[in-house]
C-alpha cells in the first residue's frame, strides 16, 4: 500500500514540521530553529536562520563517516570511447583542488562563476568546488551561441569563467573556445580568468592574458582542501537562465538550504533510490535535471551518478542506454520522453534490450516534456517495469506532481504526470481567477508558498519575478501550464499558456527566434510556432513576409534564417523551417494569432478567434503549410 494519502496529509496539516524533519537529514553547520519566514522576500524564506554548505553534504560527509570508497561518480563517454570512476574520497581531491584554483584566482562568497562544459566529469568537480567556496555557479548549456552566452555574462558578472576546448558530438566537434571568446567581446562585463579544459579532440589557442590551463592548475593545486565556507540557508546555490517569452533570459536563483532538504527528500521518497546505488539522469548539466539530479541530488544522497556523453541513439546503436544501465548497475533511469521516442524508431520491437542484463535496473522516470502515451506504453512493455512520468520546473528544482515510488507506486494513467507532492498544493484556475472543477482545462498554478528548493526570486530582476509569476493570480505561482486535475486528483498538463515551445525537452522561446528572424533586413514581419514532432515532441517553424520590393528568393531567404537562428541562438534551437507568407492571421489589435497557426500546422481543430482581422488569411497560411507537408493532407 502507498504511503502517499498519508504523507501528503502530513505535509498539509503542518508543512512547518515536515520540512524541519527532513531537514534533519542535512548537516548543519548552524541548525535552523525557524522553518519558514513568511515575511521574508516574495512570499517567504525557508530555513532563514540555518547555516550550511553544499559541497560539504553531498562530499565530505560521506567521507567522514567511512564512505570514501564508495562510488560517487561515473563518467561514461561513448564518442570518446573512455570511461572513468571516482570514489567520494577522489571526488574530494579533485573538488577540493579545482576550489583552490578558483580561490587562488579570487573567488570569494558570493561571487559568480560561468561555468560553460560538455558533459564531463570536470563540470560537476567545478559546481561543487564552487558550493565549496560559497561562490554562485551559473551553468550554461554548451550548445548556446555566443550571443545567448554574452547575454548570461553581462547578468551574472562572473569572475571567472570555467570552459572546455570543445564538445564531443556523434558526427562532430563543437568549438567552445571560439563562442566563448566571442561571447566575452561582445559583454560589457569581462571575466578576470578564464579556466580552459583542453580536450584531446581538439586543442585550443589560450589567450596568456586571461585563460589558464585547467589541467594545468589544477595538477599545482592537488592535494589542497580548501575548508567548506558556512553560507546561509537562503544564499544563492546557483543561478540558471531558462528562456524568456521575450527572448530575454530569466536568472532562476537556488537558494542553498531549502534546494539540499528538497534534493535529499525526492531521492528517497519519490525515486526509491538508496545510498550506494548508481541513479541515472540522462541530461546535461546546463539544464536544471542536470543541476538537480546529476550533481546535487544524488550525491548528497550518497548515491553514485552517471555523467553521460553521448545519446540515446547512434552512440553507437538504440541499445547504449541498455549497455550503459547493464555496466554500472544503474537502478534508475530519468530522461525525456524524446529520447524514447527515438530508440522506439530505430528498434520498435527492443531487440536490443535483450542483449543486455537489466536485472538491477528497477524504475523508468520520464519528464521535461509531456509523455504521450504510446511511448509510455512501448516502454512498460518493452521493460517490464514501472515507467513514472512526472513534471516540474526550473523555477521549482524537483517534482511538483508525480508518482512517489519510494512511499509505494500509485495507479500510472498514462498522459498523466501523476500526483501533487508534498509541499505542491496544485489547482486549477480560470483565467479570471476562480477554481475550477475537476477535468476541466484552465490555468495550473501552486498556492503559496512554494516549498524548500521554490526559487525566491530572479537574479537582479524582482519586479520581473513578481510579474512574471505572482502577479497574475495573488496567493499562488503561476506555473504559465495549463491542464485539468481529474476526479482522482491526477495531475494532467495538457500546453504551455505562453510561446515557451519543448523541443527535445529542451524549453526554447519562440519570442526570441522572431527576434533573430525580424532583424534579417529583408523580413517585415514573422512569427514561430511549435508544430508536433513525433520524435522531439515540437519543432519551430517560422512565417515570414518579406519586406516590400525586396523580391528575395524564399528559398534561398529560408536558408538563411535557418542559418541566423542558428548562429544567434544555437543548433539547440533546431530551427530548420521558415515558410513565405504573403500576411500574418492577426486580431484587429494587430496580435498575430499564433496559437491558430499552431493549430492549423497539427491539423488541430480550432474555433474562429472572435477577434479575427480578416478570415481569409487563415486559408492562405493552411494552403503554404500544405504545400510544406504541414496541416491539412498530412494524416
Amino acid at each position: 500500500m502507498s504511503q502517499y494519502k498519508e504523507t501528503y496529509a502530513a505535509w498539509s496539516a503542518d508543512p512547518h514540521a515536515f520540512w524541519m524533519k527532513a531537514a534533519q537529514d542535512i548537516d548543519w553547520i548552524r541548525k535552523p530553529e525557524t522553518a519558514f519566514d513568511p515575511g521574508a522576500g516574495a512570499y517567504g524564506r525557508w530555513f532563514p536562520d540555518g547555516v550550511c554548505n553544499a559541497c560539504w553534504n553531498a562530499v565530505d560527509r560521506h567521507v567522514a563517516a567511512g564512505h570514501g570508497d564508495r562510488l560517487a561518480l561515473v563518467h561514461d563517454s561513448p564518442v570518446t570511447g573512455t570511461v572513468q570512476r571516482f570514489s567520494f574520497s577522489q571526488l574530494q581531491t579533485e573538488v577540493g583542488a579545482l576550489a583552490e584554483v578558483l580561490r587562488r584566482n579570487g573567488v570569494e562568497t558570493g561571487d559568480r562563476v560561468i561555468i560553460y562544459m560538455p558533459m564531463v566529469p570536470e563540470a560537476i568537480f567545478a559546481m561543487l568546488a564552487c558550493a565549496r567556496l560559497g561562490a554562485i555557479h551559473s551553468v550554461v548549456f554548451g550548445g548556446f551561441a555566443a550571443a545567448e552566452l554574452a547575454t548570461r555574462i553581462d547578468d551574472a558578472r562572473p569572475k571567472v569563467i570555467v570552459s572546455a576546448s570543445c564538445g564531443i558530438e556523434p558526427t562532430r566537434i563543437v568549438a567552445y573556445k571560439p563562442l566563448l571568446d566571442a561571447a566575452i567581446e561582445m559583454s560589457a562585463d569581462k571575466p578576470e580568468t578564464c579556466l580552459i579544459l583542453q580536450r584531446d579532440a581538439l586543442v585550443a589557442d589560450l589567450n596568456p592574458a586571461r585563460d589558464l590551463d585547467f589541467a594545468e592548475e589544477v595538477a599545482a593545486a592537488r592535494g589542497t582542501l580548501p575548508d567548506c565556507v558556512p553560507v546561509k540557508a537562503t544564499d544563492p546555490a546557483y543561478i540558471l537562465y531558462t528562456s524568456g517569452t521575450t527572448g530575454q533570459p530569466k536568472g532562476v536563483v537556488r537558494d542553498t538550504g531549502g534546494h539540499m532538504v528538497a534534493m535529499k527528500w525526492s531521492m528517497e521518497h519519490h525515486y526509491d533510490v538508496r545510498p550506494g546505488e548508481v541513479f541515472w539522469a540522462a541530461s546535461d548539466v546546463g539544464w536544471v535535471v542536470g543541476h538537480s539530479y546529476i550533481c546535487y541530488a544524488p550525491l548528497l544522497h550518497g548515491c553514485a551518478t552517471v555523467v553521460y556523453e553521448g545519446k540515446p541513439v547512434g552512440t553507437p546503436d538504440a541499445g547504449a542506454f541498455w549497455r550503459v544501465i547493464d555496466d554500472h548497475d544503474v537502478v534508475a533511469l530519468f530522461t525525456a520522453p524524446t529520447a524514447f521516442r527515438a530508440i522506439r524508431k530505430e528498434d520498435p520491437d527492443g531487440a536490443l534490450i535483450g542483449r543486455h542484463d537489466l536485472s538491477r535496473f528497477r524504475t523508468l522516470f520520464l519528464a521535461g516534456e509531456r509523455s504521450d502515451p504510446a511511448t509510455i506504453k512501448w516502454a512498460q512493455q518493452k521493460l517490464q517495469r514501472p515507467v513514472i512520468d512526472h513534471w516540474w520546473q526550473t523555477e521549482t528544482g524537483w517534482p511538483m506532481s508525480g508518482n512517489p515510488v519510494g512511499l509505494g507506486t500509485l495507479p500510472v494513467k498514462p498522459g498523466s504526470p501523476g500526483v501533487p507532492m508534498p509541499g505542491y498544493e496544485i489547482e486549477v484556475l480560470s483565467d479570471e481567477g476562480h477554481p475550477l472543477p475537476a477535468g476541466t482545462l484552465g490555468n495550473i498554478v501552486c498556492k503559496l508558498p512554494l516549498p524548500p528548493s521554490g526559487t525566491p526570486t530572479l537574479w537582479n530582476a524582482e519586479d520581473r519575478f513578481f510579474k512574471a509569476y505572482l502577479e497574475e493570480f495573488p496567493g499562488y505561482y503561476a506555473t504559465s501550464d495549463a491542464g485539468i486535475i481529474d476526479e482522482d486528483g491526477y495531475v494532467f498538463i495538457m500546453a504551455r499558456t505562453d510561446d515557451i515551445i519543448n523541443v527535445a525537452g529542451h524549453r526554447l522561446s519562440t519570442g526570441a527566434m522572431e527576434e533573430v528572424i525580424s532583424a534579417h533586413k529583408d523580413i517585415a514581419e514573422c512569427a514561430v510556432v511549435g508544430a508536433a514532432d513525433a520524435l522531439k515532441g515540437q519543432m519551430p517553424i517560422g512565417f515570414f513576409v518579406q519586406n516590400d520590393g525586396a523580391g528575395r528568393d524564399p528559398g534561398e531567404l529560408e536558408r538563411e534564417l535557418v542559418a541566423l537562428v542558428r548562429e544567434k541562438i544555437g543548433a539547440v534551437a533546431a530551427f530548420k523551417t521558415a515558410m513565405e507568407v504573403e500576411r500574418l492571421p492577426k486580431t484587429r489589435s494587430g496580435k498575430v494569432l499564433r496559437g491558430t497557426m499552431q493549430k492549423l500546422a497539427d491539423n488541430e481543430d480550432f474555433k474562429m478567434p472572435a477577434a479575427i482581422d480578416d478570415p481569409a488569411i487563415l486559408d492562405e497560411i493552411s494552403g503554404v503549410l500544405s504545400r510544406r507537408s504541414y496541416g491539412k493532407g498530412t494524416a
